[in-house]
């Protein structure tokens, strides 16, 4: 039933309101007789419940409390017309006429309800609850103790929670791991790949990751977020130079600090934006289709984590990032990320900076990406972090240009198994020296929920970074391993294969057992394949 003071004001009280005091407009009291009278039995008619304001002919649906009207003819019949079919809705009206017209809706609805609760409940209806009631007195006296504790508790936790807007979550990673190869190194940069020593393996390593993270939304949609996050895995010795091929997603070793500092919020109904002040990654901005790509719960290599050239870059920091759906299916992703953004010297526009843009497609099953990003860094290459030394493009501090290019595919054959892969080509400039053309590309198999709820089993198979052609002063560069004049080139082949299997104990922690072989690292036929293993222990909270 309508709130009254919802309606009855709107319809009756504004006339009031409008109406002088019975003195002031010197009505005799015959006078005010003959209005009620005249508003109650004299001939006024009623148009009926399911006609509506619409039959008076002053009644336009623009007016102000149409639709009070409306609801109290509908509803209730209790509001009558003139006989030439007005209402009269601007005139004033006395406090007597008023009173009639409260009267009349007050009668009606009194009568409405009679009618529709006269069987409602019964003495019978009465009796059989009170049976209810005494049969079942344990059970309700222990529900009100147990609601009285509910209650106790929820007051206690709103007293001493930790914030109404903010979330705090959590990831503490453990990892033991060891690196085995077979033989001797080529030692490229005497110009004649004689081997040097480094025969055996690398003794086993044991070391953690956490990262704690402060979500906070303004609005329930917006987020604002803060990441503190410290480790000290470090990175293989496999004879130095050829570490970024054997890295693991989650190596570093990093003070206790805040690593991320970000801001969220929808534009409409299909654009969004983020800012991040610091600790921004390209793949932050733009999406990342390998389901491989958690560092915590995916792939323990760095490179089987996602196409290095598109969604690694030059230590940016600073970014802003913008993502529009141009249909359900069909998502656009552009950015602007910069490395010193907050460096006197060099600022937002005049440091190493990243221009990524991808035009996504996804419709659940399958999901297309193509992605370009437009790059420049001072003295650090492309610094991808994976592959061979020659792929990073890096000769000292000379500054580097770069265009990357990538496509990247996912299938889901059926809830069980997906199959995925990326390939990725860049051009870098080096200032005042040459150019390069690097490559890169693998394939993934995946199996999720395989032995359990949560867990999965995944494949990747692929050549990391390499170098397919330089010239200029890059060809036969020994500061890119290239020793000899004419090389142009990384001398042989080398592939990556790598499987691991994430087991969940429960919801907040999981362990992935893994390994992966580099063969021919550095695409070196002379070096000896290196094997990674790792056991990987996650908690989450």
């Amino acid at each position: 039933m309508p709130n009254l003071r919802k309606y009855l004001p709107a319809v009756l009280g504004s006339s009031l309101l409008m109406a002088q005091p019975l003195a002031a407009n010197a009505q005799s009291t015959q006078d005010v007789l003959n209005s009620v009278q005249n508003y109650s039995d004299q001939g006024y008619q009623s148009f009926g419940q399911g006609v509506g304001a619409a039959q008076f002919s002053d009644v336009s649906p623009s007016d102000w409390a149409y639709q009070a009207l409306d609801d109290l003819v509908r509803r209730y019949d209790c509001l009558k017309g003139y006989p030439n079919g007005t209402f009269r809705g601007n005139r004033a009206l006395s406090r007597y006429e008023f009173a009639a017209g409260l009267n009349a809706c007050m009668q009606q609805i009194e009568r409405l309800i009679a009618e529709t609760t006269a069987d409602f409940v019964t003495r019978e209806d009465l009796e059989t609850l009170q049976r209810l009631m005494q049969d079942f007195e344990a059970e309700l006296n222990a529900l009100g103790a147990r609601v009285d504790a509910l209650e106790s508790r929820v007051s206690f936790l709103e007293d001493n929670q930790f914030s109404t807007t903010t979330k705090f979550k959590g990831e503490v990673l453990f990892a033991a791991q060891q690196a085995f190869y077979g033989g001797q190194f080529d030692n490229e940069a005497d110009g004649n790949r004689i081997a040097a020593d480094g025969e055996g393996a690398d003794e086993i390593t044991f070391g953690y990751r956490a990262r704690l993270r402060l979500n906070t939304s303004f609005n329930g949609k917006d987020q604002l977020g803060l990441r503190l996050a410290t480790r000290n895995i470090q990175d293989f010795d496999v004879r130095g130079s050829f570490a970024n091929e054997a890295r693991t997603g989650y190596r570093g070793v990093d003070p206790f600090e805040i690593d991320q500092v970000f801001y969220t919020s929808p534009l409409g109904d299909r654009a969004s934006i983020q800012v991040w002040a610091n600790g921004a990654g390209r793949d932050d901005i733009l999406t990342v289709l390998n389901p491989f790509a958690s560092s915590g719960g995916g792939a323990i290599s760095r490179f089987g984590q996602r196409n290095p050239f598109i969604y690694r870059g030059t230590g940016e920091q600073a970014a802003v990032g913008i993502g529009y759906d141009l249909t359900d299916d069909l998502k656009f992703e552009v950015g602007y990320m910069a490395g010193e953004a907050s460096v006197a010297t060099h600022g937002i526009f005049s440091g190493d900076y990243a221009i990524p843009a991808q035009i996504t497609y996804d419709n659940g099953d399958l999901a297309l990406a193509a992605s370009f990003v437009h790059g420049f860094s001072r003295a650090a290459g492309l610094d991808h972090g994976t592959g061979s030394n020659a792929s990073g493009v890096d000769i000292g501090a000379v500054p580097t240009t770069n265009n990357s290019y990538g496509l990247e595919a996912l299938y889901n054959v059926s809830d069980s198994f997906f199959v995925g892969a990326w390939a990725g080509y860049a051009n870098a400039i080096v200032q005042g020296t040459g150019s390069a053309d690097v490559w890169n590309y693998a394939l993934t198999l995946g199996f999720p929920d395989l032995g359990g709820d949560g867990n999965q089993l995944g494949f990747i198979f692929g050549r990391q970074p390499y170098l397919a052609y330089a010239e200029g002063g890059l060809a036969g560069n020994t500061a890119l391993d290239l020793s000899a004049t004419d090389s142009r080139s990384d001398p042989d082949v080398g592939w990556h294969l790598e499987a691991f299997y994430r087991i969940k104990l429960t919801d907040g922690i999981d362990i992935t057992p893994g390994l992966f072989l580099i063969t021919a690292p550095n695409n070196n036929d002379n070096n000896p394949s290196v094997l990674v293993g790792a056991i990987r222990t996650r908690f989450k909270f």
